[in-house]
């Protein structure tokens, strides 16, 4: 689809406008607002060119016009320009991060401080076992028949097991267990990591040796008290903001979306759907694919660590948001996440 240069100029006028007023929008404001020497008459015939591409509409009796989920995905793809972070506001982002590099902490204060500046919903997607790598594994005795497993993934995060076995270990028993599993699997996906273990203890119960049957044994038992007990794979913060949105009075509308940040499956779905794509990506209304979404606009971002996606950022919020500072405050947060995570303190807001 493509405008005349003073239907872009219009289109843009008047999504600014309402965006920050909320209010929709007439042609008179828009000659005042727009700059372009021409009657109102000839406004109002780009004003109706524009709702017959479904750009802009007019609500319920009004005599002005507010964008729609099309004109608002024009303006995003088209004329939104990214701008640097206000420098004042990066230093205090960055000093939010501090010097803590652990993952929990970090995507954490990640999802808080999303919400904090963009007075809406902050989400933050956790490195599932899919994303994440085994690093190493450590097996200490503690009293009676029972083993503390201590796993480290390849993102820094450490998970503690307690796990129940038949007999007592001595010492050098779980050093080899350990050491054997470690040099064995070590890089490997958790998530394929499961069923390789099942796998290998079915082909091979009859010929394995001591230490490579406690090794299994062991980091077996480690991923079924894991099942049992499962960290959160969405961190939110900052719901009870959208309280505020006019877009979300309808006591209806409001009960939908926050069945959605409870059960959270429709969220993994989307920032997994992001998580396969490359950049700041904006779901606008319907594109997100899940009705209690359908009001609202989703912007998301990548972090890293080593220069792999491990994990997607973001912020959630009406679809009359300010979309150039929304984007730049994931942007840049994604890249303070992505640093923090790798130990990097330094960082160009630019």
């Amino acid at each position: 689809m493509t405008l005349t240069p003073r239907a872009e100029i219009l289109l843009r006028t008047l999504i600014d406008k309402y965006i920050s007023e909320g209010a929709p929008v007439g042609s008179k404001a828009l000659a005042k607002e727009s700059g372009l020497d021409v009657s109102p008459a000839t406004i109002r015939n780009v004003m109706v060119d524009l709702e017959n591409m479904g750009l802009i509409q007019a609500p319920h009796t009004s005599a002005g016009r507010v964008p729609t989920h099309k004109g608002y995905r024009m303006f995003v793809d088209s004329m939104v320009k990214a701008k640097p972070m206000d420098k004042q506001l990066f230093h205090l982002v960055e000093q939010k991060f501090g010097t803590d590099h652990d993952p929990v902490h970090v995507l954490s204060k990640a999802s808080e401080i999303l919400s904090q500046i963009t007075n809406f919903a902050g989400v933050v997607m956790v490195p599932g076992q899919s994303q994440s790598h085994f690093r190493q594994i450590e097996f200490l005795q503690l009293s009676g028949n029972r083993i503390l497993a201590i796993l480290v993934t390849g993102d820094g995060r450490v998970q503690n097991r307690v796990i129940s076995v038949e007999r007592e270990f001595k010492p050098h028993e779980l050093v080899e267990a350990a050491n054997y599993f470690n040099q064995t699997y070590s890089g490997a996906s958790l998530h394929k990591l499961r069923k390789k273990l099942l796998t290998e203890m079915q082909q091979h119960s009859e010929e394995m040796n001591r230490i490579m049957n406690t090794a299994l044994t062991m980091a077996n038992r480690f991923f079924e008290a894991e099942e049992q007990d499962q960290q959160e794979d969405v961190v939110l913060s900052g719901e009870a903001n959208l309280f505020e949105v006019p877009e979300f009075a309808e006591i209806e509308k409001m009960r939908e979306l926050f069945e959605t940040f409870k059960t959270k499956h429709d969220l993994l779905e989307l920032l997994d759907k992001s998580l396969k794509g490359s950049g700041v990506q904006i779901f606008i209304g319907e594109e997100s694919g899940y009705a209690p979404l359908n009001n609202c606009s989703v912007v998301t971002a990548p972090y890293e660590l080593d220069d792999q996606c491990i994990g997607v950022l973001g912020v959630i919020g009406p679809t009359r948001m300010d979309y150039a500072d929304v984007i730049t405050i994931v942007d840049v947060t994604s890249r303070l996440v992505s640093g923090a995570l790798s130990g990097n303190t330094s960082f160009n807001e630019n």
